[in-house]
């Protein structure tokens, strides 16, 4: 990340949408808004060119959707961070776009300060995802695609405390609630994500809650 303000790039078809984001962020002085895309191949192109912080991603654009450039921008700009700009009717495409590598979503409608509140918390390195997501699309697209018993291997180095977190995690609970679940402080949580992540190979909570599926630590309909 820069030193500087936030360097955001803005992804979407809707050249009203784009107007509007970009009105919200350049009011706010932490953020600069370094460049616009139409597309999803537009919006690589421009993030190899400006090296954004953050990309706000639309789902479905022309000529590149919005998760293969997520997919892509992983590789050719793996520093830039995916915020994936969604609407009820795009939660299909959501647990594709977490795998493709995104950090998080964001409904289109939600509020400006909102907003810039998701960009910060992407670009500290966190991920963004609500329970209602984790407890709903992601148990159904996992359960279209059974656990990989070759997978579970990944697992075999964390603590038993590492896995329950993990578990929870999963289930869609924040740190908070994590601790209250498991009687501990809410920083002892986010030591223990932190190792998990290290030792998994993981760059944040959003590839966490992959892993915790593909491997059957926690399996559709157990998702609450």
């Amino acid at each position: 990340m820069t030193g500087g303000p936030l360097r955001v790039l803005i992804a979407d078809d809707d050249d009203l949408m784009r107007a509007g984001l970009r009105a919200v962020l350049s009011s706010d002085d932490t953020i600069e808004v370094v460049g616009e895309a139409a597309d999803g191949l537009e919006a690589v192109t421009l993030a190899r060119d400006t090296a954004p912080d953050v990309v706000l991603m639309d789902v479905r654009m022309p000529r590149r959707d919005g998760i293969a450039a997520t997919r892509e921008l992983g590789e050719a700009v793996p520093a830039a961070r995916v915020l994936i700009l969604t609407t009820f009717e795009d939660d299909d495409y959501v647990f594709g776009a977490l795998s493709a590598g995104a950090s998080g979503f964001l409904l289109k409608r939600t509020r400006p300060e909102q907003l810039i509140e998701a960009i910060h918390t992407i670009a500290a390195g966190d991920s963004l995802l609500s329970p209602s997501v984790t407890r709903t699309v992601i148990d159904q697209m996992a359960a279209a695609a059974p656990p990989d018993p070759a997978a579970a291997q990944r697992l075999r180095g964390l603590t038993a405390r590492e896995r329950d977190v993990l578990m929870l995690v999963a289930r869609g609970l924040s740190n908070a609630e994590i601790a209250v679940e498991l009687y501990v402080e809410e920083s002892t949580v986010k030591t223990h994500m932190k190792r998990i992540l290290a030792k998994l190979d993981l760059r944040d909570r959003a590839q966490a809650v992959i892993v915790a599926y593909e491997t059957g630590l926690i399996r559709p309909g157990l998702a609450r």
